[in-house]
């Protein structure tokens, strides 16, 4: 069983040891073929993980509560995604943020990107907030079901979200035409919700998530005349 971190009184975990988060993170990112994190954006990381770490104790944030486990699913997963969108996207949706995954990583990677984090319950918009402030990025918090916005976005993300086919119907009236819909997913999962996505989508590209399973990321693009 994993000790409980202790924290400092910024915040920031006291249990790294000799080999700190952002090292680790950069040996897995050489395992998953990503390109590494500068200085700033690995700086970042680190302290979104202390945040989590922090938060995750009183809230339930995320079942994976050890920092190798958040490492290796949660922050290479959503940097592989960050680095996957495809180039011009200007506006992006997280919807039913939770934790901030991919949303957060994806607006310390890609900061040309909007990124709005949708998350309808109180406590975990609660700690988006936080994160958004305590990290210094530009990304705004939409405390509310994402279903209710009426704005579109080039693109939007789902990962590990309740009802995923539902979801994935309801966001996709969200993505503005020649936007992307971007679903972490299984293989095994994507038909039901290219299904539920809809004729207006086409899907050039499904790639393999790093760390081993079944795990991808679907691109789908709406079609420019399509009406939804």
């Amino acid at each position: 069983m994993s000790a409980r971190p202790d924290f400092d009184a910024s915040g920031k975990n006291m249990n790294h040891g000799p080999n700190p988060p952002s090292s680790r993170l950069a040996a897995l990112l050489v395992v998953a073929d990503l390109a590494q994190l500068d200085s700033v954006q690995a700086h970042r990381f680190e302290d979104y993980l202390s945040l989590l770490l922090r938060w995750n104790s009183r809230i339930n944030l995320t079942a994976i509560r050890d920092e190798d486990g958040i490492l290796s699913r949660h922050f290479v997963e959503s940097i592989a995604c960050a680095r996957a969108l495809p180039a011009g996207i200007s506006t992006l949706l997280d919807f039913g943020s939770g934790a901030g995954l991919p949303g957060i990583p994806i607006a310390l990677c890609r900061p040309e990107i909007a990124v709005t984090l949708a998350e309808s319950q109180g406590k975990k918009a609660a700690f988006l907030q936080e994160a958004v402030r305590a990290l210094g990025i530009s990304a705004r918090v939409y405390s509310g079901r994402a279903e209710t916005l009426t704005s579109q976005f080039g693109c939007v993300t789902l990962r590990a979200v309740d009802r995923m086919a539902q979801a994935v119907q309801a966001a996709a009236h969200l993505v503005r035409p020649r936007g992307w819909l971007a679903l972490m997913t299984t293989g095994e999962e994507f038909d039901a919700l290219k299904k539920a996505a809809g004729a207006e989508f086409t899907w050039p590209s499904v790639v393999q998530l790093p760390g081993g399973g079944d795990r991808v990321l679907a691109l789908g693009e709406r079609d420019v005349s399509s009406p939804i």
